[in-house]
């Protein structure tokens, strides 16, 4: 049994997927329905946007680009290998395209939402929480991590776990005046310090950003129950409703990502290869991952491939 998987977002040009968002036919339908959705060109704003060096990682144009690719990968795997998934799952970010796939959230809303949510979050943390940062680390395990929080807070010093992305891959929330301090006690047990992420990610205290996407920006949004579950990447749990959906994508502004917890999921329904439909660095290469399943890499470039036509003599 197969399912469909869909990362978080990463940091991408527009030079790394304009020939698929413009060449690739899923893709370029896709594009046009977001088009229409937005009321601009999302592939001129892209482009827009880098020409003026637009602050962050993730400027709207991008966020969107995102979604379609994921989707357009996703639609295309299905036709190209007649995948039956028995379920989806999406890693932060990821859950809005899961959302999609499953036919809990029609794709024109999903753009309109994406859009109009990360105007918000933009705003939110260019006043609130701007001391708050996020660091990633490897190499450490959970008895090791579960020692460094305790030392910070023995120290007064507030963190929360934003990501359990593998068994000793994390994210932890800290505020940035304690991060040199915390990068070097990383090292200390062993561990790899990697990339530190602003604005922050998944913690409790953005309860007032969540409360504002709820009631201005998802309250009229039609999510339906969905065709096949979506397992959240909050606990694992199998999410079969549209009420259930709509708090899960509202979550991820308050809860913790736990990807083990979702492959554990995915397992207990049988499945043996997993499809990771985007532009990804990280969520389909985990140990957590390549042990537990076959993993299917579909990128952008894989759906470029011309096919192979057969000879006959």
């Amino acid at each position: 049994m197969s399912a469909i998987v869909f990362p978080g977002i990463g940091p991408a040009q527009l030079a790394d997927s304009a020939r698929f968002l413009t060449g690739q036919p899923v893709a370029r339908r896709l594009v046009a329905k977001a088009d229409e959705a937005l009321g601009y060109s999302l592939v001129d704003r892209y482009r827009e946007a880098e020409a003026r060096g637009d602050q962050g990682p993730f400027p709207e144009p991008a966020r969107i680009s995102f979604l379609v690719t994921c989707l357009a990968l996703a639609e295309w795997a299905v036709a190209e290998h007649g995948l039956e998934p028995v379920a989806c799952a999406g890693a932060s970010f990821g859950g809005t395209a899961a959302a999609v796939r499953a036919g809990a959230l029609p794709f024109a809303e999903a753009v309109v939402m994406t859009a109009e949510w990360g105007r918000r979050a933009d705003a939110y943390f260019a006043r609130e929480h701007r001391d708050i940062v996020t660091q990633s680390f490897a190499r450490v395990p959970l008895d090791r991590l579960a020692e460094i929080r305790g030392e910070l807070d023995a120290r007064g010093e507030w963190n929360a776990v934003a990501c359990h992305v593998d068994r000793d891959f994390h994210m932890l929330s800290v505020r940035e005046g304690v991060l040199e301090w915390l990068q070097k006690r990383l090292r200390a047990a062993g561990g790899l310090p990697l990339y530190s992420m602003r604005p922050p990610m998944h913690s409790e205290v953005f309860g007032a950003l969540r409360a504002e996407i709820e009631s201005e920006v998802v309250a009229g949004t039609a999510f339906s129950d969905p065709v096949i579950p979506i397992v959240s990447d909050h606990d694992g749990s199998l999410v079969r409703t549209a009420a259930g959906v709509r708090t899960m994508l509202l979550d991820a502004v308050t809860r913790p990502v736990r990807w083990p917890l979702v492959v554990d999921a995915l397992k207990g329904l049988g499945v043996e290869r997993v499809h990771v439909t985007g532009q990804d660095a990280l969520w389909g290469r985990v140990e957590v991952m390549t042990d537990a399943f076959e993993v299917v890499a579909v990128r952008p470039e894989t759906a470029m491939r011309p096919r192979r036509r057969s000879v006959i003599a």
